[in-house]
Formats: structure tokens, C-alpha cells, sequence
């Protein structure tokens, strides 16, 4: 009997109150938007919800401007993966504005992948003098 197909959607998207990552708590949304104020802890990204994914692993990127790491060379973008606990199950993917923020201006292109398939892809666009 074949396996019921996953499905997903963005849920939410835009700056949400601070994420505790050891919580199994998502963050809440405070505003739907793809501009970001470049302040610090500006919490940005989307909630997922993934339905019959259990088991199953999802794949992200996150493209940002150039800036430096702590070994001063150009950070390359973020990847990783997470696997999923639940047949219904929701997931935040972003990230937070640190200090310099103005090294973190630009587009932010957060990608999520499940078998080679884009579930989400949205850019926020990180902006001084907006907040």
C-alpha cells in the first residue's frame, strides 16, 4: 500500500517574538512581512505545517549577504536538516538580527526542501531605517 502523500504550507510568515530554541514552542507571529528592520533580535522567517511527513527529513538553506565569520572569512549560507517528529507537525525556519547589523542588510532567501522538492521558499529583506 503506497505511503500517503506529505503535504505542507507556509503557515505564517514575517518577525516573530524570540525564539527559545530548547522550547518546543514556535515563536508567534507579531507581523506578516517580508521587510525587516536591521535591529538587533528582530526575530524573521516561517512557520511550516507539514501533514503524513513523519520520519521523514526536511532540507534548508538560508542565503544572506555577504558578512564575515568569526574567522574572518565571507560566511557561507546556512544549511542543515530536521527530521520530522510528527504526521502533523509545524516547524519555524529563520534567523535573528546580531550585532553588526549593518553587515546583515540585503536579501535573506530562506529555502526548505523535502525529497528534492521545494516546500517554501520566501526572501526578506533586510532594511536600516524602517523600525
Amino acid at each position: 500500500m503506497p505511503r500517503p502523500k506529505t503535504t505542507w504550507s507556509i503557515q505564517s510568515y514575517g518577525i516573530y517574538t524570540a525564539w527559545d530554541r530548547e522550547s518546543k514552542a514556535l515563536p508567534e507571529i507579531k507581523e506578516f512581512t517580508q521587510e525587516i528592520p536591521a535591529r538587533l533580535d528582530v526575530e524573521f522567517g516561517y512557520i511550516l505545517e507539514i501533514k503524513k511527513g513523519k520520519g521523514k527529513q526536511i532540507q534548508f538553506r538560508i542565503e544572506h549577504p555577504p558578512f564575515l565569520d568569526k574567522n574572518g572569512e565571507v560566511a557561507p549560507p546556512f544549511t542543515g536538516e530536521v527530521y520530522i517528529r510528527r504526521n502533523e507537525w509545524s516547524f519555524f525556519l529563520g534567523d535573528t538580527i546580531w550585532a553588526p547589523v549593518e553587515d546583515k542588510c540585503g536579501s535573506w532567501r530562506i529555502i526548505a526542501e523535502l525529497e528534492g522538492e521545494v516546500m517554501a521558499d520566501k526572501t526578506f529583506e533586510i532594511t536600516e531605517g524602517n523600525g
